[in-house]
């Protein structure tokens, strides 16, 4: 029992980081219609600002201090890149491929070449450190902080995209831009803030995977940025809920798989990927699971020697 409290807690621990990460993802994508490939540039940066902060400062208000250096590094970096590149890049998916592909690439391989290619420990402080007793297991503290903060950002985005005007606008600028720039309102203002606030979820991911890992190394915004499009892709873009609870079902299936299946948590997460966009429907047709549903469903109908 104590085992799969511990597996779930922290799985729960993992999906949240997944989902801090996504979520901004998510919001270029789904709002923007912008493949960012950068995302995991922007939190490889924003961890090692927050690092060099943290280890300067020190303890809590040291973390402090560094979550908000972090945030504020990725939606500099962000908003810079989309004044700089993405602004005319906007409807040219692939030059917008190319480009964040591209920074995907150069900014890890500029951190290497400063802070060099080892992974460093990142400091924890000493009240985020331990665990806490439930039902038996012993849970490291921070992976409640991890799920605290993704029900914050999950309400926050929320909050912004139903209820300020500037959520308004960029909902209503993906719809139809002419429109809405015809009523002299500047759409592109709109499409900067939400960059930037991608960037800034990515930043503040990356101070809480220093958390949640311990250490930082110049790829792992990259090897992150994977599970945040397995994600992202599960979820469908519907809602910003929905990535949520795709992010929280990525984390615990991992977890689980790693744990009872000899360390296939990868490996699990791509098969469940594969059964999710396997079961969508394409255009025009019923997914597997609404034909086996009218199939299970349908009246039954009678031969002419009986009931069938």
């Amino acid at each position: 029992m104590d085992t799969l409290v511990l597996l779930t807690l922290t799985g729960l621990g993992l999906g949240a980081l997944y989902f801090l990460i996504a979520s901004g993802l998510a919001l270029i994508f789904g709002l923007m219609d912008v493949l960012n490939f950068a995302h995991g540039a922007f939190l490889t940066v924003s961890v090692y600002t927050a690092w060099r902060t943290a280890e300067t400062v020190g303890g809590m208000p040291g973390l402090l201090l560094a979550a908000v250096v972090g945030t504020l590094t990725g939606l500099l970096l962000a908003a810079v890149v989309e004044l700089v590149l993405i602004r005319r890049l906007y409807g040219r998916v692939k030059e917008q491929i190319l480009v964040t592909v591209g920074l995907s690439l150069a900014v890890p391989a500029l951190v290497q070449t400063v802070w060099g290619a080892d992974a460093r420990p990142f400091p924890v402080p000493d009240a985020l450190s331990g665990t806490v007793g439930v039902l038996g297991a012993r849970v490291p503290v921070n992976r409640f902080l991890l799920v605290a903060v993704a029900l914050l950002v999950l309400a926050g985005i929320h909050l912004f995209l139903s209820r300020t005007r500037y959520g308004l606008i960029v909902r209503a600028g993906v719809e139809d831009r002419a429109m809405v720039t015809a009523l002299g309102i500047d759409v592109t203002r709109a499409f900067t803030l939400v960059f930037a606030l991608g960037g800034a979820l990515a930043g503040l991911a990356g101070v809480l995977g220093g958390l949640y890992f311990g250490s930082l190394s110049p790829h792992q915004g990259t090897s992150l940025l994977v599970f945040a499009f397995v994600v992202v892709i599960i979820g469908g873009l519907v809602s910003i809920t929905s990535v949520a609870l795709s992010a929280l079902t990525v984390g615990l299936v991992q977890q689980y798989a790693n744990y009872y299946a000899g360390g296939y948590g990868d490996l699990a997460v791509v098969v469940l990927l594969a059964a999710v966009v396997l079961s969508r429907p394409a255009a025009g047709t019923r997914s597997p699971l609404t034909r086996l549903r009218r199939a299970l469903t349908a009246p039954r109908t009678r031969s002419a020697g009986g009931t069938a």
